[in-house]
C-alpha cells in the first residue's frame, strides 16, 4: 500500500477541509496541518487552537508544523502540543514566502546553517515529541543542498520531508532538481518525497525509482482530492462524488463561518478543483467571479461540463 501524506497548504487545507476530505476520500496516511507560528507570548491565537485543538481533528491522522527559528519558541510549541495528544511535531525549513523567509524563519533558515545546526541540536535534545522536518534544498540554489543534508543527516529526526527545489524556485512548475532527492536517499534516512505530484503517473514514476517511499501531495491532491486513493490503486475520481464533496465543504463552511468568509474559501478552492473539468474555462471564470448570492448557480453550470481525464492540475489552467 502506497503511503500518501496530505501536504499543509495555507489558506486552503484547513481543520473543516480535512475533515472533510477524510470522510470523503481518504487515502492518507497523514495530515499536516497549516503551520502555527509560536512567539514569545508562548500563547496559541484563536485561529491556531481552531487548527490544532484536539477535538476538530479527532479521529483523523494529523501531524501539526511549526515555524520558529527560537528554538525555545517551537519547544513550548511542540510541548504544549504532545499535552494535545500528538506524537509528532513537523518543523517548516522550506516555506518560500518572502516575508516568512526575509524574518529567518521557513526556507530562511537554509542562509545559516550554523544557526540551523544550534536550533536542531537543542530542539533533538529537549523536544517531548518526535520531530520531523520539511525542507527545500537551498534557499537559491541546488549546490546548497550537501552541507544541508550534511546537517539534517546529524540529527535523529523523524522524517525528513524533501521538495526538491529550492526557495527562489517557489512553486513554479519545472523547476525541481530530482538529483538531490537521489542524494539523499544513498544515505538511508527516512524520507518523504514532495513535488509535482499530479497524476497517478507522476506517483508511479517516484515509487518506481524509490520503492516504498512515502509521498507527500499538495496541489495535485487540492485539485483532484480522489488522487491519493487512484495512486494506493483505488477508484479514479467521479464527478458525483465530486459533487458531492463540494456540498459537504459548502455547508460545513457555511455552518461554521460567515457567509463572505465561507464563499471566500470555497472560490479560493474550486480554483483548483476547476482544473478537474474538461473545456470549462468560461463556467470557472464564472465561478470566480461569483458573489454569494450566485455562487451556487455558478457551481451547477460548472458540473454541467465533463471531468478531464485525468483529472489533473495545472498551473497552466482554468485560473492559474
Amino acid at each position: 500500500m502506497m503511503d500518501i501524506r496530505f501536504a499543509p497548504l495555507e489558506g486552503l487545507t484547513d481543520t473543516i477541509y480535512r475533515r472533510t476530505h477524510y470522510q470523503h476520500f481518504g487515502g492518507v496516511s497523514k495530515y499536516y496541518i497549516p503551520f502555527i507560528s509560536p512567539t514569545q507570548h508562548h500563547v496559541f491565537t484563536p485561529k491556531e487552537l481552531r487548527a490544532i485543538g484536539p477535538e476538530h481533528n479527532a479521529g483523523i491522522p494529523t501531524v501539526p508544523q511549526i515555524l520558529a527559528k527560537d528554538a525555545e519558541h517551537f519547544l513550548w510549541a511542540a510541548d504544549e502540543l504532545a499535552k494535545m495528544g500528538y506524537d509528532e511535531v513537523n518543523l517548516n525549513i522550506g516555506c518560500p514566502s518572502g516575508t516568512v523567509s526575509a524574518k529567518g524563519k521557513g526556507a530562511g533558515m537554509l542562509r545559516d546553517l550554523y544557526a540551523l545546526d544550534s536550533f536542531l541540536h537543542e530542539v533533538c535534545a529537549k523536544a517531548s515529541v518526535a520531530v520531523s522536518v520539511k525542507t527545500r534544498i537551498g534557499f537559491e540554489s541546488p549546490d546548497e543542498w550537501p552541507e544541508i543534508l550534511s546537517v539534517l543527516c546529524e540529527y535523529p529526526l523523524k522524517e525528513i520531508i524533501i521538495h526538491p527545489r529550492t526557495r527562489t524556485g517557489f512553486y513554479k512548475v519545472g523547476t525541481l532538481y530530482p538529483e538531490t532527492f537521489r542524494r539523499a536517499a544513498e544515505n538511508k534516512l527516512s524520507l518523504v518525497y514532495n513535488g509535482d505530484l499530479f497524476t497517478v503517473t507522476d506517483c508511479a514514476s517516484i515509487q518506481a525509482q524509490y520503492p516504498g517511499i512515502p509521498l507527500m501531495m499538495g496541489r495535485g491532491l487540492v485539485c483532484n482530492p480522489a488522487l491519493a486513493r487512484e495512486a494506493a490503486g483505488g477508484a479514479p475520481l467521479e464527478k458525483q462524488e465530486l459533487r458531492n464533496f463540494h456540498d459537504s465543504l459548502w455547508e460545513a463552511y457555511c455552518q461554521e463561518r460567515p457567509l463572505d468568509q465561507a464563499h471566500s474559501r470555497m472560490r479560493e478552492l474550486m480554483i483548483y478543483m476547476s482544473c478537474c473539468f474538461e473545456a470549462a474555462h468560461k463556467a470557472a471564470k464564472n465561478v470566480r467571479k461569483s458573489n454569494p448570492n450566485t455562487y451556487e448557480e455558478a457551481i451547477d453550470r460548472l458540473f454541467e461540463h465533463e471531468l478531464a481525464c485525468p483529472p489533473c492540475f495545472s498551473q497552466q489552467g482554468i485560473g492559474l
